[in-house]
């Protein structure tokens, strides 16, 4: 088993964070796991992506030119980066941003999810990422939707773990979109 998932969007929605998520969720799973951040200068506003490999079997690099799966979260990088997507995988985009009318590419399966909208509703804009990462589990089984609560535990600073129930809510609502 070998997933690789390219996450992208701009700083402050919490793509680094994302991507470091489902890495503690694979190792705690026994999963092999590499990860390879990318970022701007700018603190909130500029590009962010990484790459997340995760297999049962040795990582080899870290880099990764077709993914298998994105996760985009703003126009400008399902601009960029749609084209990148291996045939036959999987885009999950982030509607509430980001409109896929003038993507032509018919041989990966889109799946819009309108996850600002949805962060909002939950009650915190900065849960978009949450809910993207839990459309990934549920969607592909790269790691149990439920091993993400615990790998929270480890990714975020312990000041931060009054925030647990609020992301895994966000998980849950985004798995349950796909």
């Amino acid at each position: 088993m070998r997933h690789d998932v390219f996450i992208a969007g701009f700083g402050g929605q919490g793509v680094l964070l994302a991507g470091n998520l489902l890495c503690y969720a694979a190792i705690i799973e026994g999963k092999n796991v590499s990860f390879f951040p990318s970022y701007g200068v700018e603190k909130r506003g500029g590009a962010a992506m990484c790459t997340v490999v995760i297999a049962d079997d040795e990582v080899g690099s870290p880099v990764v030119g077709n993914p298998s799966v994105a996760l985009v979260l703003n126009q400008a990088s399902f601009d960029k980066f749609a084209t990148r997507i291996k045939a036959g995988g999987l885009c999950i985009v982030n509607s509430s941003l980001i409109d896929v009318a003038g993507l032509t590419r018919t041989d990966i399966e889109v799946i819009a999810i309108p996850m600002n909208d949805i962060a909002v509703e939950l009650g915190d804009p900065r849960m978009v990422n949450m809910v993207a990462v839990g459309a990934y589990a549920a969607k592909t089984g790269a790691v149990a939707v439920g091993t993400l609560e615990e790998a929270l535990r480890q990714t975020l600073p312990e000041r931060n773990h009054r925030f647990i129930p609020a992301n895994v809510r966000a998980i849950e609502v985004g798995a349950g979109r796909v």
